[in-house]
């Protein structure tokens, strides 16, 4: 005799938070991701070993889905990396942070894609010298490819204002303005 089943209710604001993105973003932690990212493209581009291609979809996907949550090297950089610097943190927007983990995400996961379903590692490495250029330029310069895009989206209205508001000002704050604290997210 089986007995009935019992549906458990789902705690929705626990999985709304599991899949959410801070905003604001600590810009150093944002860095610090793309530095590691730097290293395992180099890695990949340097060694041909196939298998960092997944390692870096992964953690693009994570990021996108959940803020750093999910990706090890976000609970890396956000948990032990970036308290243990002695820099204060700069606040930006979060969602043009998400949109450029979406492009990197895109490509990755295509690389992956063109490595394992085609067997095109030439192409996929085409890809992951792109994510490398991006997340040089984000580790090094501090400048956000993907936020640049999102910006011009916004701009020409692909991307609505309500968005992100505080976009529509990003680029005219001056180096080093923060967000005050009560409008920090986690």
């Amino acid at each position: 005799m089986t007995s009935p089943s019992v549906t458990t209710p789902v705690d929705t604001s626990r999985v709304r938070r599991l899949f959410s993105f801070p905003d604001p973003v600590n810009e150093v932690s944002a860095r610090l991701v793309a530095g590691g990212v730097v290293v395992m493209a180099i890695a990949l581009l340097v060694t041909g070993w196939h298998w960092i291609v997944l390692v870096l979809a992964y953690g693009f996907v994570a990021r996108v889905l959940t803020g750093p949550t999910l990706s090890p090297l976000g609970q890396l950089v956000t948990l032990v990396i970036t308290p243990a610097l002695p820099v204060e943190p700069k606040y930006v927007p979060g969602p043009p942070k998400r949109f450029a983990q979406g492009i990197g995400a895109t490509l990755t996961v295509s690389a992956a894609i063109l490595t394992y379903a085609f067997d095109a590692f030439g192409a996929a490495e085409v890809l992951v010298a792109m994510v490398l250029l991006a997340a040089t330029l984000e580790s090094v310069f501090a400048y956000c490819l993907g936020c640049k895009i999102f910006n011009l989206l916004m701009r020409i209205g692909v991307v609505p204002a309500s968005v992100c508001e505080r976009c529509n000002d990003i680029w005219s704050d001056p180096p080093g303005t923060s967000i005050p604290t009560h409008t920090r997210g986690t």
